[in-house]
């Protein structure tokens, strides 16, 4: 028994050396399989199938939200008709439903009221004009001036202003509106009736009736303007941070756009006796050839249509003779670079001297003109040419130039065969006729005659009839180019018969050396403003006459004289 039991006991012992070491592999984990190891492919499991998400709701775009912000029913009306037919616009790709803001506060996008400096993407603009009766001698009013009479604060006159002016001008002036609303066609009549007051009339109510006050120094008028220094103009902005999305769709909704557009609108500066003759040549030949532009040409030069009226021929090698009592008179052809100085565009030749050389020399004059692309009207190498009107056009604005002497010497007068000035007395019916068919088919047509020659700024009666004829047959702009002093002016207004208009009855002298007397020193410039074919405002410069040959601008005090002057001698309409 004894010896069994060992046996079993030994076998016992050797079965668990075997089993002991492969319990352990069991519970160690696995290596990676060496090279040419066999290894044991896992069992494959089936995932357990996940629950789909439901898609997520695609957000609504936001809508363009508009709000017109206390605009001017003259403004909004279109507005809104132009957002009704706008349902959205495209942003990203998307398209976003565009309604009207309650509250306004809330809006993506203000139209809004604004000056025309800070207004973005300015849908339309409106400009506006300080106006006084034309025989004003204040040229220029400060802006805070203008809002201590809007208010009611400043004692220093009315202020009247149009319904628009009202509505469109609390951008600029502020709120708190005390100035008093009149219709456009009633101003004129209030400011006569009340000294010292003041007007705002819109750009493009203005009429040669009104003188137009420059604000702070700029000049509304000017054809150089440069609209952000001006500070009565107002700009429809469209603001926000969705405005680049609506700017383009409303961009035409208002009608019309602005009224003032540069597009339209021309100046012409018309001028006296120009004679670079005796003295004033004298002084040319010493200082050069420009001397008697250099002080005033930038103004002049800057005019869209320049004018000259030469009394006197260009002849090649005219020799200077500054004997007072010379009156047998010329240029020589190198002093155009005074006038070229100045800008000259159109020249009239209607002057009583332009045959002082004879025919010959009007003949020589008349081809250096031509030789040169200078264009000529008031003479010619026949009267049927003398006669003939200059047309012109700029921006839109079509002209008539003509230009007639009314005036002895016999010997200057042009003939059927013969050069010369077209003498207005052989002509006057055909030249009348000729400015009715002519009021017809241009914009302007400015006549300007070589008139009997008085050193007075009142104009004689037979003067005034007679200027006072042109205009009744249609012209707009009648100027005296004879007379060697500052005369009188005619304005006429939009109601007027013939409607809009001015007479001129003497400018003084331009490049003239009579220095002699203190009113043949004074000059007078008329730069015309037209826009959209009528004639808007007429201002006066005002000049004295230096050295023979070099008129200055008139100082402050002397510019009141000369205006007083003229103004004290216009004759009774």
């Amino acid at each position: 028994m004894h010896r069994m039991t060992i046996v079993k006991r030994i076998a016992a012992a050797a079965i668990a050396a075997l089993l002991i070491p492969a319990l352990l592999a069991a519970c160690t984990p696995a290596a990676s399989p060496s090279a040419g190891s066999p290894s044991i492919a896992p069992r494959p499991t089936t995932p357990k199938p996940k629950a789909t998400p439901a898609p997520s709701p695609t957000p609504a775009p936001k809508p363009v939200t508009v709000a017109l912000a206390g605009l001017p029913e003259t403004y909004a009306a279109p507005l809104r008709a132009a957002l009704a037919g706008i349902q959205s616009v495209a942003d990203a790709g998307a398209e976003r439903p565009v309604r009207l803001a309650d509250p306004a506060e809330q809006a993506t996008v203000r139209l809004a009221l604004v000056p025309v400096p800070v207004a973005q993407n300015p849908l339309a603009q409106r400009f506006y004009a300080v106006v006084v009766p034309f025989p004003t001698i204040t040229d220029d009013i400060a802006l805070d001036e203008l809002r201590g009479r809007w208010t009611g604060v400043s004692s220093r006159g009315i202020l009247y202003v149009t319904q628009d002016a009202a509505d469109d001008l609390t951008a600029v002036l502020g709120d708190g509106r005390l100035a008093e609303v009149v219709p456009a066609d009633e101003m004129l009549a209030r400011l006569e009736a009340a000294p010292h007051a003041v007007g705002i009339l819109p750009f493009d109510r203005l009429d040669p009736r009104f003188k137009v006050l420059t604000v702070d120094g700029v000049n509304v008028l000017d054809n150089h303007l440069d609209p952000m220094t001006y500070p009565l103009a107002v700009g429809v902005a469209v603001e926000g941070p969705d405005a680049d999305l609506l700017a383009g769709r409303l961009a035409d909704a208002i009608q019309p756009k602005t009224n003032r557009d540069p597009t339209k609108l021309t100046t012409l500066i018309m001028t006296g006796v120009t004679a670079m003759t005796r003295m004033t040549a004298l002084k040319m030949e010493q200082h050069g050839y420009t001397y008697p532009a250099e002080i005033i040409s930038a103004t002049l030069r800057a005019a869209d249509i320049t004018h000259v009226s030469n009394e006197v021929p260009f002849i090649p090698g005219c020799k200077v003779d500054p004997t007072p009592g010379n009156l047998t008179m010329c240029s020589d052809t190198t002093y155009w670079a005074a006038l070229e100085a100045i800008g000259t565009d159109i020249v009239g030749l209607s002057g009583n001297h332009v045959n002082d050389f004879g025919a010959d020399g009007a003949r020589t004059s008349l081809k250096w003109y031509r030789d040169h692309g200078i264009p000529i009207y008031g003479s010619g190498l026949n009267s049927a040419e003398a006669c003939a009107p200059l047309m012109w056009e700029h921006n839109g604005n079509t002209f008539a130039f003509i230009a007639a002497l009314a005036f002895d010497p016999w010997y200057a007068w042009a003939t059927d065969t013969e050069p010369g000035a077209c003498y207005y007395y052989d002509h006057k019916d055909e030249i009348l006729k000729k400015v009715t068919e002519l009021s017809q088919k241009v914009d302007i047509v400015a006549v300007e005659l070589q008139y009997y020659e008085t050193y007075n700024p009142y104009p004689t009666d037979k003067q005034v009839e007679e200027f006072r004829e042109l205009r009744a047959a249609g012209a707009d702009i009648v100027t005296g180019v004879q007379s060697h002093v500052p005369q009188a002016m005619e304005p006429y207004g939009a109601s007027d018969p013939g409607g809009p208009g001015i007479i001129v009855y003497g400018l003084g002298n331009l490049f003239f050396d009579q220095m002699w007397s203190w009113e043949t020193r004074t000059e007078l410039y008329a730069r015309h403003t037209i826009y959209d074919g009528r004639l808007l405002s007429t201002e006066i410069l005002t000049g004295v006459l230096e050295d023979y040959a070099q008129p200055r601008w008139a100082t402050p005090e002397e510019r009141a004289g000369i205006l007083k002057s003229i103004f004290d001698a216009a004759p009774k309409r």
